[in-house]
């Protein structure tokens, strides 16, 4: 017997599976309203790297729940050492974006003034990092057990393990943003220096910047009028303007006060041409680095075999060291819970639901690891050159090794057709990727210090 459907039923399905549609974009929007309006509400404003990652909020949520963890919450580092070792670490691909950022939060919790004049204006425990930080930012491959010894055993200003570790997780953090804020333009976008008021005394939607084209300087004002209108609906429809306006002033007031007597404990009583040349040492990353022509070079040449490749396999050795296995239990052993939180992003940043299949994630995320030294033994490396073509590992490797030698990194032809929040999850899974390669490399030369 054959059972006929009622004509009715396929437009009542399609009705049903729209509406839920609809209903998984507003609670989307409410998620992303009410990290924006947690974000104004504590700093005055919405940062332009959350802005790019609200199109996933899911992950977005993650990554600033890390991000507020390790500069802002319970560890064995002050407040304005965290900050600082922030600079040092975006200083090394001069992203005046996140050097900004972090010289101003590093006054705002009571750093000192005078060492943003340059690295050698840091106390010697930090100037002591400056090595450390540029092996993990350019070749981590050499990150060895002598470097941390050093550090470890350095009489008067000697770090200790604890110290260090969120030192690394630190730098590893940073030196990966700013492989996606490269990635994304945002850095030089006209308008990147952190502002301390939001227009019109509201939180800003964010802005579809049309990153990977190069459109990062488009007014928001020109974005998609019907993006626009959704977003700013939706934003209205999460809480009470009148009481949003009011808690953001009150917000600002209390900062403005903040700082004033910041400045006022310090004395800065400055003329305009030194104001200006404050501002310089906000914007100018070569300050807080040494070395400046170390960069990135070829892991692996054919016809070189300098260093071992870093395998990452079942059984344990010095040579085969995985996250699940080894770096997530030591580095939440030394810096209690930062291994959930970072081991959260890297599982976000993967499930994503986009358009991206499986196997194309796997694809970039292991091509990463291999330009950085990390093969895994039970991945077919084919499958690299079948899912990803050859101008896309160039923007790949690209963003992940080199992010600031281009400063208008092109966009793969493979790109173009995807949409704006598909072309940010790329550069997501880059920033994810290496931070992972980094902090993989940092933790074996850990475990080797400890078990030596």
């Amino acid at each position: 017997m054959i059972i006929c459907r009622s004509k009715m039923e396929y437009p009542l399905r399609s009705q049903r599976q729209r509406a839920h549609k609809q209903v998984m974009v507003n609670g989307e929007n409410e998620r992303v309203s009410l990290l924006f309006m947690k974000a104004v509400v504590s700093r005055g404003s919405v940062d332009a790297v959350s802005q790019q990652m609200a199109s996933h909020p899911q992950y977005l949520e993650s990554f600033l729940r890390t991000q507020h963890y390790i500069l802002h919450m319970d560890g064995p580092l002050p407040l304005p050492y965290r900050h600082y070792i922030a600079i040092m670490a975006a200083a090394r691909h001069h992203c005046n974006y996140l050097v900004y950022l972090h010289s101003a939060q590093f006054l705002r919790v009571g750093g000192d003034p005078q060492w943003l004049q340059g690295l050698e204006a840091a106390p010697p425990r930090l100037r002591l990092l400056d090595h450390i930080n540029k092996v993990l930012a350019h070749q981590p491959w050499l990150t060895a057990c002598s470097h941390f010894q050093a550090l470890l055993k350095s009489g008067e200003q000697c770090w200790s393990l604890a110290e260090l570790v969120q030192a690394v997780v630190i730098l590893a953090h940073c030196h990966s943003l700013c492989s996606f804020v490269f990635g994304c333009d945002t850095d030089t976008d006209a308008d990147f220096v952190p502002s301390s008021k939001s227009p019109n005394g509201v939180p800003p939607t964010f802005c579809p910047f049309d990153a990977a084209n190069g459109n990062a300087n488009v007014p928001q004002s020109l974005a998609t009028p019907s993006e626009h209108r959704t977003r700013r609906r939706s934003l209205d429809s999460s809480c009470d303007m009148v009481c949003l306006k009011e808690r953001i002033q009150k917000s600002q007031e209390e900062r403005e006060k903040r700082e004033e007597r910041l400045l006022q404990t310090h004395t800065l009583q400055q003329t305009d041409a030194e104001e200006e040349d404050e501002t310089m040492c906000f914007t100018d990353p070569t300050r807080f680095i040494t070395d400046p022509d170390l960069c990135y070079q070829e892991f692996a040449r054919r016809e070189e075999d300098h260093f071992q490749v870093f395998r990452v396999q079942d059984v344990f050795s010095l040579q085969d060291y995985s996250w699940e296995d080894h770096g997530f239990s030591l580095v939440n052993r030394l810096y209690s819970d930062i291994g959930h939180l970072l081991d959260d992003r890297f599982r976000s940043v993967t499930t994503l639901p986009t358009m991206h299949s499986p196997d194309l994630k796997r694809a970039i995320w292991n091509y990463i690891h291999c330009v950085l030294g990390i093969r895994y033994d039970d991945y077919d490396y084919g499958e690299v050159n079948q899912l990803l073509e050859r101008d896309f590992k160039l923007y790949i490797k690209a963003v992940a090794c080199f992010p600031d030698a281009t400063k208008t990194l092109v966009c793969p032809l493979s790109l173009a057709p995807l949409k704006t929040s598909e072309r940010i999850h790329v550069n997501l899974l880059i920033m994810e990727a290496r931070l992972q390669a980094e902090l993989l490399y940092a933790l074996r030369a850990i475990t080797q210090y400890m078990i030596a």
